[in-house]
């Protein structure tokens, strides 16, 4: 029985780890042909290990500097050389920073913008005359952080970029229309990875009631986020586009 993205070529950008990684087993135990990226090799060497155990197929490049158009662009037309094709791009790498405004300086505000903001958009824009040929999918990673502020965490600079990463989602749908190109978002809430585990346990007491309060009663999985994520780049999704899913257990339902 093929799966649901059997001949698909997928670009997934931070596979080293957490929801890149989780995205990179699933969509290649779903037929795809997955060409990945991260910024060390280390993390992503053990992903093609992990998805070439399971029989999967994939291709990795690392480093790869996103925050770099060129470098971007290169590792983009590389996997098309590669395959002959794209038919999704899954913008999965983030590098935030974290602090309150009188002491985030402005070198790490510029850093987050272009490790957040501005990688998604060379990804975008490197893929989109490929994409236009298959009539592809760009998945965008956002953030409930991108539609709230919350008073656990300092995140002017994080929320800031993945607010435009949701917008840039909801334009890119409208200018790709015409071409049959769909672009859509998932926004996790609190997701534990291996840079957020620590979190559960030992974050400031704000965010533990925070936890508390998720009605599902427990943070996300990067499967969870990946889960909704595959479904809206399948076919069965082909008539929603410019969407943001929140995946985030109910969290932001209670304000």
């Amino acid at each position: 029985m093929a799966g649901r993205l059997e001949g698909k070529v997928v670009l997934i950008t931070g596979i080293g780890g957490g929801m890149g990684r989780a995205a990179a087993l699933r969509f290649s135990a779903e037929g795809a042909a997955v060409v990945g990226c991260d910024l060390f090799s280390e993390g992503a060497d053990e992903t093609v290990r992990l998805v070439r155990d399971a029989g999967g197929e994939i291709t990795s490049s690392a480093p790869v500097d996103l925050s770099s158009a060129a470098a971007t662009a290169a590792w983009v037309e590389s996997a098309a050389e590669l395959h002959g094709r794209i038919d999704i791009l899954y913008n999965n790498a983030s590098t935030p920073r974290f602090g309150p405004v009188e002491d985030l300086s402005v070198e790490d505000w510029d850093f987050v913008m272009s490790n957040e903001l501005n990688i998604v958009f060379y990804a975008c824009k490197a893929a989109w005359k490929e994409l236009k040929k298959t009539g592809g999918v760009i998945l965008n990673v956002g953030s409930i952080a991108g539609t709230r502020g919350v008073e656990f965490m300092a995140q002017n600079a994080h929320g800031t970029a993945k607010a435009g990463v949701i917008n840039l989602t909801q334009q890119l749908a409208v200018e790709g229309a015409p071409h049959g190109i769909r672009v859509v978002a998932v926004s996790p809430g609190f997701t534990v990875t291996p840079s957020t585990e620590w979190l559960v346990d030992g974050g400031p007491p704000p965010f533990q009631a925070m936890l508390e309060r998720i009605p599902l009663g427990r943070p996300g999985r990067p499967e969870d986020i990946v889960n909704a994520a595959l479904f809206l780049v399948s076919d069965e999704a082909d008539w929603i586009t410019g969407v943001n899913l929140v995946v985030d257990g109910g969290a932001t339902v209670l304000g």
